[in-house]
């Protein structure tokens, strides 16, 4: 690059030898004394005068100055929008293309610099002018030459053009093609919580651009998935609004996908799809707690049920038998009557959990009841059983029909001797036990929680072992039955830990968990895979009985497939965390569970119109004096102009020539020397005494 360097010459300066105040002063009473002479007639006033004002101006010491000048060269500014919406159709090949030919035209310049920037990406949209008005803060003044944005004109934090003024052209280069035709998915209404159970509505609409013929009588499919499994298919006219009832069918996140029908030779399918996040969360949670009899431990469980705000508990405890006849009226036994069929027969299906703490036979609930409640698991209900003593007697609730859901069957007398609970193996790698307080899983060793003194013996048929007791028996067994869950502890001395004898335990934190793994917590999910955002930061994590994880196939939104190794941690659950390069919504896969997770913005205002427009930066463009040209059609030549000329014309681009430059030193000349001025001074003064002697 040339830098040229000249002199200029910038016009006449002072250095007055003395105070300017006392020249001028002094000036002043000799013109005074001059104006007086002249009034009286006095000779050779006017040669005096000419004498004076030859003596002031050599006072103020007059001299040429002459600045040496060093040229600056212009700068031009190319801003580059990168944003995914330039993946569509061979934008990304037109973007490149354009700005490599853009450099070369400006380079051959050699008064002009580059400064490419590149816009950012973010959950708002397209940013470029934040980044160009960043770039103009850093530029020198006056050497700002003009802009070119190269983008499909889809950018988001584009300014009004009376709130900023570009004092050089903006010019816009155009990706993509003039009238694109595009559908697009509009999510109008969305809720973020929904009711287990019940349904919640969304509110959506689809838009073609530009308008189909027929207008709004057209109409196109639009399909939804529920977890990437559940679809409900339906129909949504053209441009108008319309509500879709979905089931929330569990708690937790719920990932819904909505993907419109394509249209004819349209732009992309990007934005004919949009993700909604519902949380399911349950309104109440019923619980029956139907004690068999009363004994230490039964407050404990209606303690840690009625310290839960989310539970309406219901609790019965039979104080008497059906067989033992004291002759105490019923209306001093009771205030209220048991209502066994309204329970078991009418509501029952209406709870979420029954739990049974120390039931025994006593023919209170007949058998039939006892049927309602086996069905009422296998379609979905929870029943937790605390067994006491009783258990392994004929009075046993294990000769019931319930026998056929109980996952323990009781196979010896009752155990009375001091124990200690451990987790089995299954039992630390499950999320009701795995990790509890005092648990030691991260050393190996068994916790130290207190002692029991009561067991009955019985042998797991079915479900996991998660803890033994005493001579390594079953202590808490769990198991699925048809579309319910059951669990079962085979002691009623889980009170000694709630008063903190020997120690005690955690019983609160156990008795919440298996309550609600019972209820179908999501987050207690023995078997599940799942993932976690956070920022652009995922982790995949998954959870299961077995030590063995098979590989995670993580499929981005772009279709991009990759292949995970998952890390063991202490708790029984593996996890790997990546960093995740693109927007959208992401499958994880395991060969048995997949999940998806959503990174950054779900339905990013960057999707919401893909079709390429200058309609949004037309404004400032046409206020700076730039132009637009459409990169399919050719790119404009650039041009050097004068300031205040035009910017942009018939095939061509303009850059200000500005002509900066430095003062690198300035040199000052006397406009004449002293001895001039005082022949000049002594000539005016000796003709003036010569033509007062005429």
């Amino acid at each position: 690059m040339d830098i040229m360097s000249g002199i200029g010459l910038t016009g006449i300066g002072f250095s007055p030898l003395i105070a300017w105040e006392i020249i001028a002063l002094l000036g002043g009473i000799a013109l005074a004394l001059l104006v007086f002479g002249i009034f009286r007639g006095a000779r050779g006033s006017v040669l005096r005068m000419a004498a004076l004002g030859i003596l002031v101006f050599a006072l103020f010491n007059p001299h040429l100055e002459s600045e040496n000048r060093t040229a600056q060269p212009d700068i031009a500014i190319i801003a580059v929008d990168e944003s995914s919406s330039q993946n569509t159709g061979d934008r990304r090949a037109q973007l490149k293309a354009a700005l490599k030919q853009v450099q070369a035209s400006l380079a051959k310049y050699k008064n002009l610099q580059i400064r490419v920037i590149r816009g950012q990406e973010t959950e708002d949209g397209t940013e470029v002018f934040g980044e160009l008005n960043r770039a103009l803060a850093d530029l020198p003044k006056g050497r700002f030459a003009g802009a070119v944005i190269i983008s499909d004109g889809q950018v988001h934090d584009t300014p009004n053009s009376k709130d900023q003024k570009f004092e050089r052209p903006l010019h816009l280069l155009l990706t993509g093609k003039p009238n694109e035709r595009d559908r697009r998915l509009v999510i109008e209404r969305a809720p973020a919580y929904g009711i287990v159970g019940k349904k919640v509505k969304i509110r959506v609409r689809i838009e073609d651009n530009p308008k189909r013929s027929g207008g709004a009588s057209g109409s196109a499919a639009l399909k939804l998935k529920i977890d990437g499994k559940k679809i409900i298919e339906t129909t949504v006219p053209i441009g108008q609004s319309k509500s879709i009832s979905v089931p929330v069918d569990h708690g937790g996140a719920m990932i819904i996908e909505l993907q419109a029908q394509a249209m004819a030779r349209e732009l992309s399918l990007a934005n004919n799809r949009a993700v909604i996040t519902v949380n399911g969360v349950r309104d109440r949670l019923r619980v029956l707690l139907v004690s068999g009899q009363p004994h230490l431990g039964e407050r404990t469980w209606r303690n840690l049920l009625k310290s839960d705000p989310s539970v309406d508990l219901v609790h019965f405890t039979i104080l008497r038998p059906p067989e033992k006849n004291d002759f105490t009226p019923l209306n001093e036994l009771a205030l209220i009557s048991f209502p066994i069929r309204e329970l078991f027969e009418i509501k029952l299906h209406e709870f979420d959990l029954i739990v049974f703490d120390r039931y025994v036979i006593r023919f209170v609930l007949p058998p039939n009841y006892f049927q309602n409640i086996e069905q009422y698991v296998q379609k979905g209900g929870a029943v937790l059983a605390a067994v006491g003593p009783d258990f392994a007697g004929v009075r046993s609730l294990y000769h019931t029909p319930l026998g056929k859901i109980l996952p323990g069957e009781p196979s010896g007398p009752v155990i009375e001797t001091g124990f200690r609970a451990t987790l089995t193996e299954k039992g630390r790698r499950h999320p009701v036990t795995g990790g509890l307080p005092g648990s030691a899983v991260s050393t190996g060793k068994q916790p130290k929680w207190g002692r029991w003194f009561r067991q009955i013996d019985a042998v797991a048929r079915k479900g996991h072992t998660l803890m033994n007791g005493a001579e390594g028996k079953p202590l808490l067994i769990l198991d699925r039955v048809g579309e319910g869950r059951v669990a079962q502890f085979m002691s009623d001395q889980i009170w000694l830990w709630a008063r903190g004898y020997d120690g005690g335990g955690p019983h609160a934190e156990l008795l919440r968990r298996l309550s609600h793994w019972l209820m179908k917590e999501p987050d207690l999910e023995e078997e599940d895979l799942r993932a976690k955002v956070d920022g652009r930061e995922l982790t995949i994590e998954r959870r299961s009985l077995e030590p063995s994880h098979p590989p995670i196939t993580l499929t981005a939104p772009s279709g991009k497939k990759t292949v995970l190794k998952l890390e063991e941690n202490k708790n029984g659950a593996a996890s790997v965390t990546v960093t995740a390069d693109e927007t959208g919504l992401y499958k994880i896969e395991d060969g048995q569970r997949q999940t998806l997770a959503a990174v950054g913005k779900l339905n990013p205002a960057e999707l919401s119109d893909l079709r390429a427009s200058p309609e949004v930066i037309q404004p400032l463009v046409k206020a700076s004096g730039g132009g637009i040209a459409w990169i399919s059609e050719g790119i404009p030549d650039f041009r050097r102009t004068k300031p205040g000329r035009s910017g942009a014309g018939n095939g061509w681009f303009g850059m200000v020539n500005n002509g900066a430059y430095t003062v690198t030193g300035v040199r000052q000349v006397p406009l004449f020397p002293a001895l001039l001025f005082l022949l000049l001074v002594a000539g005016g003064v000796m003709l003036s005494w010569w033509r007062e002697g005429q």
